[in-house]
Formats: structure tokens, C-alpha cells, sequence
């Protein structure tokens, strides 16, 4: 075997050794009329931040130290909100997907929040890159009076910088338990020619900025808070509610257009403190 031929077989492995891993691990409790982390473990390229004082709610912020995720990166995060905690878990920045040579980028994030506590899931955008690949999970357990506000925003390209995508995979699993039993469940699945499905009218009708809002319990009265904001919204938001769920649906033309819709939608669910930088 000559040094070319090695040099080719090693390819993989040197790939995977240069692949970026990430693990946090933090859980919250209240005592005193304040929530305070009580468990924090911080592991390769993610990190956590908790800015401000103590109050009752407790603000987390995630920093990924690698600058973006690429195929083959791998994530874990896992949130814990103890019994009447108050726990708002968002990001420094917006989460780049870069390029892949054909493997996927993985995030798994895990939600559990316990009897009497509210856990605010509010990440800053993920900003897809053509030809990227991504497969994500959220998982949310729930107690039987447990409450969660989950928000993810996805943008397929930056309009403002000339960028588009055109192909690439991107795949989205949603599972929550609420009380031992699975209540809701979805998948999305963007893969191959993701521009030419995204011009479908019945998937975006051309829009880039996608999102989803879940909030739980949710009710009619989310809805009517939301649909009396219906004049203000720069993109199109449909909202409904079900079986104690109130699920929020954005599309937008751009990114700018859907962090405006997003801000007025949370802030008119009141469920949660925006992150300050959100508000930046």
C-alpha cells in the first residue's frame, strides 16, 4: 500500500476526529421565592451563561465556542426545571449551519420540567447555509401541571447578504410527554431541492423564514391574544389550539421580518421574559 493509498483510508477517521462535540447539562430549583441552577455541566464546544442577578426567574444563555455547526458536528443540551422553577433558556447568537460534504449535523435537545414549573425554550435563529444538513430532535417532558413555551426559528439563507439555498437536508423532530403519555408529536422534512419546496404555495409560497411556537398548556385565549395582533404582523402567522396546546406557525420573506413577528407573538403570550438579546 503506498502513502497515497493510507492517506485516502484515513480520510474518514481524520474527519471525524475534527468534528465538533458539544454537551450541556443544566437544571434549575426554586427555593425562596428564586430560581438558582443547581447542576451545570459544560462539555467540548458549548457553554453556558447566566447574566443578571438573582431573581425569581432564571435567564441561561448558550455559547457555542466553535462558531457554527458543520456535517458531522454533533450537540447535546439538556434543561431541567426543577419543582415551581422558572428557567429561560435562549442563545448568544443566531446558530449558523454550514456546508456539508454529506454528513448531517446532529442536535438533540432534551426538555424536562417538573410539577408547578415553566420552562422557556427561545434560541436566537438557525441560519441555513446551502448545502448544509441537519437533523435536530426537542424532546419535552412534561408533568401533569408543568408549562413550556418552545421557539424555533429557521432561516434558509441570509437575503440581506445575497445568499440562497438551494439544496441541502433538514430534518426536525418534535416529541412531548405530559405525564408519561406522548401528546404530541411532528416531524418536518426539508431535503434535496430545498428552494423549489419552499416556492410550493402549499409549503412557504416562497417565504424563507420559518417558525414554530408551542406553547402548553395553551388555549383560546392564546389564540385571541395572538389574532388581535394579526395588523401588526410582517409575514403570514396562523395560530390554533387543541387538547391543551396552543401551536403558532410563521412564514416570512426574510429573517428580519420573522424576529419581528416572533417578538410581538411572545410578547403577547406574556408566558416569558424575552432575552435581552433578542432585543439587540
Amino acid at each position: 500500500m503506498d502513502v497515497g493509498s493510507a492517506a485516502v483510508l484515513q480520510q474518514p477517521d481524520i474527519f471525524a476526529a475534527n468534528r465538533a462535540r458539544g454537551l450541556i447539562a443544566i437544571a434549575a430549583e426554586a427555593a425562596g421565592g428564586l430560581t438558582r441552577r443547581t447542576t451545570v455541566r459544560e462539555d467540548g464546544s458549548l457553554r453556558v451563561r447566566f447574566p443578571g442577578p438573582l431573581a425569581p426567574a432564571l435567564q441561561a444563555v448558550i455559547v457555542n465556542t466553535a462558531g457554527g455547526t458543520a456535517g458531522g458536528d454533533r450537540y447535546q443540551i439538556a434543561c431541567r426545571a426543577g419543582v415551581d422553577a422558572d428557567l429561560t433558556v435562549s442563545t448568544a447568537a443566531a446558530e449558523k449551519i454550514y456546508r456539508s460534504t454529506g454528513a448531517d449535523a446532529a442536535v438533540d435537545i432534551r426538555l424536562d420540567v417538573a410539577a408547578g414549573a415553566f420552562l422557556a425554550w427561545l434560541p436566537q435563529e438557525t441560519i441555513f447555509f446551502d448545502e448544509a444538513r441537519l437533523s435536530r430532535r426537542i424532546d419535552v417532558i412534561l408533568a401533569d401541571n408543568a408549562s413550556v413555551l418552545v421557539a424555533e426559528a429557521v432561516v434558509f439563507g441570509r437575503s440581506a447578504m445575497g445568499e440562497a439555498v438551494r439544496t441541502g437536508s433538514f430534518v426536525d423532530r418534535w416529541r412531548v410527554w405530559r405525564d408519561g403519555k406522548l401528546v404530541f408529536a411532528e416531524t418536518v422534512r426539508l431535503d434535496g431541492q430545498i428552494a423549489k419546496k419552499l416556492a410550493e404555495p402549499a409549503v412557504a409560497n416562497g417565504s424563507i423564514a420559518l417558525a414554530t411556537v408551542l406553547v402548553a398548556p395553551g388555549d383560546e385565549a392564546n389564540v385571541e391574544a395572538i389574532r388581535a395582533h394579526a395588523y401588526q404582523f410582517r409575514g403570514e402567522v396562523g395560530v390554533s389550539a387543541w387538547n391543551g396546546f396552543a401551536l403558532v406557525r410563521f412564514c416570512a420573506a426574510d429573517g428580519a421580518m420573522l424576529r419581528h413577528d416572533l417578538i410581538m407573538v411572545l410578547s403577547a403570550l406574556g408566558r416569558a421574559t424575552l432575552p435581552r438579546l433578542w432585543l439587540m
